[in-house]
């Protein structure tokens, strides 16, 4: 990033919305405007970053905020000098992100939001195939949903490296205790090995614990530059690297379980950022399915291939048992499915020393990865 504080990126403002709540009230006959969702969460990082609506000159919408001019419309906002929509997958997260900081950097923008809503619960969403053959997940392939090709990814890899699902199971148990300690969280029930060896298959070798939530909710995250940061009432979280890489062949069967695309997100980060991943003091990991931490742990570099099992047992993942905890809020197993926002979120909350009892001390670096289609990293930092 560059060094001039006017260009350079720091996180300002975030807002969400109690995603346990909304879980827990559904009605079968309603569902729950996107738009309203996105409001609130963007009052709430407005509020949280001191700043006013007349403040922000950037606003891009992601998944069910589908017109950008109405939701603009709806919050005040009706000469942005950068206004866009980004279509609904995950990948979007970190990308979005991504897109207003280059925004600040360039100039075309001074403080942007980037605003999610997901109004999946209520609207009845099963993110499986539509049974056409151009669905990626289509009959085409044998496959019905995402979940059946990481599936399919991760009994390759079992084969491949002489895993079990045992270690899935460790994340889904410390991801689950890590949301117990989340005020918004959906799931806070502690689960054991039994209970995780005890649940359905959904697509053999992936069980319930592994499949990410269907819930209702929104995320915003206010953007702007380190000098502007400065002058705000909460400590400064500057993006201090980023990158982006394509993996373009089937939608979620990697051969290399995304570990090429990974190895270039990772070398990226530590080279702009001039640490090593080893010095991070938490991380938050895209987890649709469990396997995607198992994959990205070994694609970063932080263990070797095949030895994912090992780390988690050795340097673990969890809260007061590792040195670089994963997912602090529950992520998307336990907290809540907002495709990535939430991750950055805790990213930013933890380096800002806001987690209450979930938080990593001292935490100065964080990181957020998403493997995808699109694979994006970034490393945060506290300064």
């Amino acid at each position: 990033m560059q060094t001039n504080e006017s260009r350079r990126v720091a996180v300002v403002g975030v807002g969400d919305v109690d995603y346990g709540k909304y879980y827990r009230q559904r009605d079968l006959h309603y569902v729950r405007d996107p738009y309203a969702l996105g409001i609130e969460a963007f009052k709430n990082a407005l509020e949280d970053s001191g700043l006013t609506k007349d403040d922000i000159d950037g606003v891009i919408c992601v998944r069910d905020i589908k017109q950008y001019d109405q939701f603009c419309y709806r919050i005040g906002i009706d000469k942005p000098r950068l206004v866009n929509g980004l279509e609904s997958s995950g990948r979007q997260s970190g990308l979005a992100l991504q897109y207003a900081a280059m925004a600040i950097a360039t100039g075309m923008a001074n403080t942007v939001a980037v605003v999610y809503s997901n109004n999946g619960r209520t609207a009845k969403y099963n993110y499986g195939s539509t049974g056409d053959a151009g669905d990626p997940f289509g009959i085409l392939h044998g496959m019905t949903s995402p979940g059946a090709q990481v599936g399919a990814m991760f009994a390759r890899y079992c084969h491949d490296y002489n895993a079990s699902e045992e270690v899935l199971a460790k994340i889904a148990i410390s991801q689950r205790y890590h949301a117990s300690m989340t005020p918004n969280a959906v799931f806070k029930k502690l689960l054991t090995m039994d209970d995780y060896m005890g649940a359905k298959y959904i697509t053999e070798p992936l069980r319930l614990f592994d499949y990410c939530l269907i819930n209702d909710g929104a995320v915003c995250i206010i953007l702007s530059s380190v000098e502007r940061a400065k002058d705000l009432k909460k400590p400064v979280v500057e993006m201090i690297a980023t990158s982006a890489c394509g993996d373009m062949k089937s939608m979620y069967m990697k051969e290399d379980f995304f570990y090429g695309a990974l190895q270039k997100i990772s070398a990226d980060l530590q080279g702009q950022a001039g640490i090593k991943l080893t010095d991070i003091d938490n991380m938050q990991i895209y987890d649709n399915f469990t396997p995607t931490v198992v994959f990205s742990l070994e694609g970063l570099g932080l263990c070797g291939r095949g030895e994912a099992s090992q780390y988690i047992d050795e340097v673990g993942i969890t809260l007061g048992q590792s040195v670089r905890p994963v997912n602090t809020s529950g992520g998307h197993i336990s907290e809540t499915y907002m495709q990535g926002f939430n991750h950055q979120v805790e990213c930013v909350r933890q380096l800002r020393h806001e987690c209450g009892e979930r938080q990593v001390k001292d935490s100065k670096l964080s990181l957020y990865v998403c493997a995808a289609p699109i694979l994006t990293g970034h490393i945060f930092a506290r300064l």
